[in-house]
């Protein structure tokens, strides 16, 4: 028990460093156009690669809901990693939640990776959900930091999904009718 608990921590410690790392560079906000300068292209290719993470986690997260019955399951594995994915990749919107081109291009990213999950028609309602699930809880930087630096890496990513349930839950029933 004790070697899986070490397996366990261990293989967290490594998803989440890379996790962490990935999204690290997800707080720069597009202000000009892509065609104007290298570092509006970086910015419009960091929020929809952004976005492509949310997008994706979203998508797993979905996937693993209808299979519980329409329930988010905090305990679960898969929905704490994904949960942890989805919070990493949308860092960003933290400060760039007024920024429109970020949002557009944040959405776009997610529209392309959630297999049709995230529409056109739907995209404003989840981006504008996610940055409320990340504006609202101000512990998120102090999860992440605990995860990086304790032992208690399984128990941080733990409290951070059952942090977030309530909100995700939300999010994932708008999408119902998939």
């Amino acid at each position: 028990m004790k070697k899986l608990f070490l397996l366990f921590a261990a293989a967290m410690i490594m998803a989440g460093c890379g996790m962490m790392k990935n999204s690290s560079s997800s707080n720069t906000a597009s202000t000009q156009s892509a065609a104007t300068t290298p570092t509006a292209q970086t910015a419009t290719t960091t929020a929809a690669s952004a976005g492509q993470g949310a997008g994706t986690a979203l998508l797993n997260l979905y996937n693993q809901y209808k299979a519980d019955g329409n329930k988010f399951d905090y305990q679960n594995m898969q929905n704490i990693l994904n949960t942890v994915s989805l919070v990493a990749n949308c860092e960003g919107l933290k400060s760039n939640y007024k920024d429109t081109s970020y949002l557009k291009d944040f959405g776009k990213g997610m529209i392309s990776s959630s297999l049709g999950l995230v529409t056109q028609d739907n995209v404003d309602s989840v981006t504008g959900s996610l940055v409320d699930m990340v504006k609202s809880n101000e512990s998120v930087q102090e999860t992440k930091t605990k995860a990086q630096s304790t032992a208690a890496t399984a128990a941080s990513y733990a409290n951070t999904a059952s942090q977030y349930a309530g909100a995700l839950g939300s999010i994932l029933s708008m999408f119902s009718g998939k």
